[in-house]
C-alpha cells in the first residue's frame, strides 16, 4: 500500500499534467478541480443534502460552489477558519441576516466579512458535513492535504456534540482523484458517505468507525501550540 504522501504527490502531479484544476500548482492544496460546480449540482440532488438545514463546510475553493448553494437555499453554513487559527474556529453564515449575496459570502474573504465567528459550543447541531480531499476511493477512505485540520475540525465538533457519528459526510472531487486502490487510514480519519464528481455520485459503504473526539496522544506539542483552541482545551484539562 502506498503512503499518504505518495498518494498525494501522485494525484497532484497527474492533475497538474492533465490541467484538471483551475490552478497550475497543486502541491499542499485541496485541488480546485475543473467541474466542481457540476459536482456541487449533483450533491444538491441528494436527499441528505435537501434534508439538511445546517451544514459544516471546509474553506477550500473546490467546495465554494457547495457553500454558495447552501446559502442560496437558505441553509445555515459553518465554515471552518483556515488552519483553525482562531479560538472561534468557525464562521457562522446565516442567509437571513448576513447582508451579502451567497456568491460573495461563500468566499473566504466574504465569509469573514459577513459571517459571525463562533466557538464550537455556540454552533447549532450540524446535519451534513462537507470535506475537501486530495484523494478518495469508493469505500469512502479519504486522504487530505496532510495538515490534519479537517480531522481536528470533525473531532472538535464530535466532542462538542455538534456532529453525530451518523451525520453524513460528503466530498466533491475530480474523477482523477477517485483511486481504485486501498488507501491508508488511522483512527482519526473521517470516512465519507458520498464521493461526488461532475459525472457520478458514489455512495460509500458507511460501515467504518469515525473519530469519537480529539485523540490527544496522537497530537504533538507543536501541533497543540499551533491551534489556539487546542492549546486552550489542553490548558483547561491540565
Amino acid at each position: 500500500m502506498r503512503s499518504k504522501q505518495e498518494i498525494r504527490a501522485g494525484v497532484w502531479a497527474a492533475m497538474e499534467q492533465a490541467g484538471a484544476a483551475h490552478t497550475r500548482k497543486l502541491h499542499d492544496k485541496i485541488p480546485h478541480f475543473r467541474g466542481c460546480e457540476a459536482a456541487a449540482g449533483r450533491v444538491g440532488e441528494l436527499d441528505a443534502w435537501q434534508a439538511a438545514r445546517v451544514i459544516k463546510g471546509n474553506p477550500d475553493k473546490a467546495q465554494r460552489p457547495l457553500r454558495q448553494l447552501a446559502l442560496e437555499q437558505g441553509k445555515t453554513l459553518y465554515m471552518a477558519v483556515p488552519r483553525l487559527r482562531q479560538e472561534q474556529c468557525f464562521v457562522e453564515l446565516d442567509p437571513a441576516v448576513m447582508g451579502a449575496s451567497p456568491a460573495e459570502a461563500s468566499t473566504i474573504a466574504g465569509a469573514f466579512r459577513w459571517g459571525r465567528p463562533v466557538y464550537v459550543e455556540e454552533m447549532r447541531p450540524v446535519d451534513l458535513v462537507i470535506s475537501g480531499s486530495v484523494a478518495v476511493n469508493r469505500r469512502g477512505t479519504r486522504v487530505g492535504k496532510g495538515g490534519g485540520f479537517a480531522d481536528l475540525e470533525y473531532g472538535l465538533a464530535i466532542a462538542a456534540g455538534i456532529v453525530a457519528p451518523d451525520t453524513p459526510v460528503i466530498s466533491t472531487v475530480h474523477p482523477m482523484q477517485v483511486l481504485d486502490e486501498e488507501l491508508p487510514f488511522t483512527r482519526h480519519d473521517v470516512f465519507l458517505d458520498y464521493v461526488v464528481t461532475a459525472d457520478e455520485v458514489i455512495p460509500c459503504r458507511g460501515d467504518m468507525p469515525r473519530p469519537s473526539g480529539i485523540y490527544w496522544e496522537d497530537l504533538t506539542p507543536a501541533k497543540i501550540r499551533q491551534i489556539p483552541l487546542l492549546k486552550k482545551l489542553r490548558a483547561n484539562d491540565g
